[in-house]
C-alpha cells in the first residue's frame, strides 16, 4: 500500500532554515525586522521543501487574518438558487472579489444575512466572531444599513459599501446610477420613442430613486411628460418584469419602449412579450440594467447598461487589503464608469 506523503508545514521550514516559526511567518508576510540574510535562508527553505503557506501560518506574523468577508442579502439570493435561475449579479461580484483577493494572497468568503430579519445583527455578529475578517464588503441593500455599519464600526473593522454614494464611514464604491438611467433613456429617445415605460427597482435599494430620477429627467429634458401609468413597480425579479408588461400592454395607449432596472426584470418583459404576441424590437424595444451574461444569450440579445459589478468588488477588496496592510482608516469615495451596450432589442418605433 502506498503511503500518503506528509504535508510540509511551517515547522519544517523553520527547522530547515534554523529560525523560529514567527520569523518564517514574517518572511511569508513580508513583515519587518528580518535581515536580508535570514530572509534569503527562509526563502531557500521554502523553495527546497515546496512549502505552500496556510492561512494559519500567515496569521502567526501579526494581526491580519487574510480574509475578506462579503455580506449579501439572503432572501433574494436563496430564492434565485431555489428557482434554479441562479443569480448572475452574485456571480459577477464573486468573480471580481475572489480573483482580486487571490492576487494578494487573501481569501474572500461569502455570507448571507437577511436584511428583513430581526436576527440580522445576530447573524452579522456570528459571522464576524467566527471568521475575524480583515475587512468586509457590503452589497446592496446592506451597503446603506446602519445596523450593519454600526456593528462594523464598533468592531473596529474597515468596510466597503458597493453601490452606495452617501457620505459616511467606509469606502463607497459605486457607479453613477442616475447618469446610467439617463443614458439608456436617451438612447430610446434618440431612436424616436416618446412613449417610454420604466420598471422600477426595489424600493429598499439606494440606487432605485437615482435610476428613476435619471429616467424622468431624460424624458423631461426632451420636452415630454412622464406618464404615471408608465412607471411600474418592481423588485428586480423576473416576475416583476412579467407583471409590468402585462399591465403596460393592457393600457389604452401602451408604450413602445421599456427600460427595466435589472436584467431579470428585462428578461421577464422579454418573455412576456412573446406570450402576448409582441415582437421585440418590432412592437416594443427593451433596455436592461447590469448586463450580466444571461442577457447576451437572450433572443434577441438585450441592449443594456453594463454595471461594473466585478470591477467594483475588485476595487473594494483591493482597498480593504491595502488599507489593512498600512493600518489606516478606511474611508473614501470611488466612482467607477459604466458602459452602454447596444444590441438587438432596441429599434425605432413603428410608424
Amino acid at each position: 500500500m502506498q503511503l500518503r506523503k506528509r504535508a510540509i508545514t511551517i515547522k519544517d521550514v523553520a527547522a530547515e532554515a534554523g529560525v523560529s516559526l514567527q520569523t518564517v511567518s514574517r518572511v511569508i508576510n513580508k513583515g519587518p525586522n528580518v535581515t536580508p540574510g535570514v530572509q534569503a535562508r527562509v526563502q531557500d527553505a521554502i523553495d527546497k521543501l515546496g512549502y505552500v503557506p496556510s492561512l494559519a501560518a500567515r496569521r502567526l506574523g501579526g494581526s491580519r487574518s487574510y480574509l475578506v468577508l462579503a455580506f449579501n442579502d439572503e432572501r433574494p439570493t436563496v430564492e434565485g438558487w431555489q428557482s434554479r435561475r441562479g443569480n448572475d449579479w452574485v456571480d459577477q461580484m464573486l468573480f471580481g472579489g475572489m480573483l482580486k483577493c487571490a492576487e494578494h494572497g487573501y481569501r474572500m468568503l461569502f455570507e448571507l444575512v437577511d436584511s428583513h430579519s430581526d436576527q440580522l445583527e445576530a447573524q452579522v455578529r456570528a459571522a464576524l466572531s467566527a471568521l475575524h475578517p480583515d475587512g468586509v464588503i457590503l452589497t446592496p441593500p446592506h451597503s446603506e444599513d446602519d445596523r450593519i455599519t454600526n456593528l462594523l464600526h464598533q468592531a473596529g473593522l474597515i468596510f466597503a459599501r458597493l453601490g452606495s454614494h452617501r457620505e459616511g464611514e467606509g469606502f463607497a464604491v459605486y457607479m453613477d446610477d442616475e447618469a446610467a438611467a439617463r443614458r439608456a433613456t436617451e438612447h430610446l429617445l434618440d431612436l424616436g420613442h416618446t412613449r417610454i415605460a420604466y420598471v422600477q427597482g426595489h424600493p429598499d435599494y439606494a440606487m432605485s430613486p437615482d435610476r428613476l430620477h435619471g429616467f424622468t429627467s431624460a424624458i423631461e429634458a426632451r420636452g415630454h411628460k412622464v406618464s404615471p401609468e408608465y412607471l411600474q413597480p418592481g423588485d428586480f425579479t423576473y416576475e416583476a418584469g412579467v407583471t409590468a408588461l402585462q399591465t403596460l400592454a393592457g393600457l389604452p395607449v401602451p408604450p413602445t419602449a421599456i427600460l427595466a432596472s435589472s436584467d431579470e426584470m428585462a428578461l421577464g418583459v422579454l418573455h412576456a412579450a412573446g406570450q402576448l404576441g409582441l415582437a421585440v424590437p418590432g412592437d416594443i424595444s427593451v433596455v436592461s440594467f447590469d448586463d450580466t451574461p444571461t442577457v447576451r444569450m437572450s433572443v434577441p440579445a438585450l441592449t443594456a447598461i453594463r454595471q461594473p459589478i466585478a470591477a467594483m468588488t475588485a476595487k473594494a477588496a483591493e482597498l480593504l487589503i491595502q488599507t489593512k496592510a498600512r493600518d489606516e482608516a478606511g474611508n473614501g469615495r470611488y466612482l467607477l464608469p459604466f458602459d452602454f451596450v447596444v444590441r438587438d432589442s432596441t429599434a425605432p418605433p413603428r410608424r
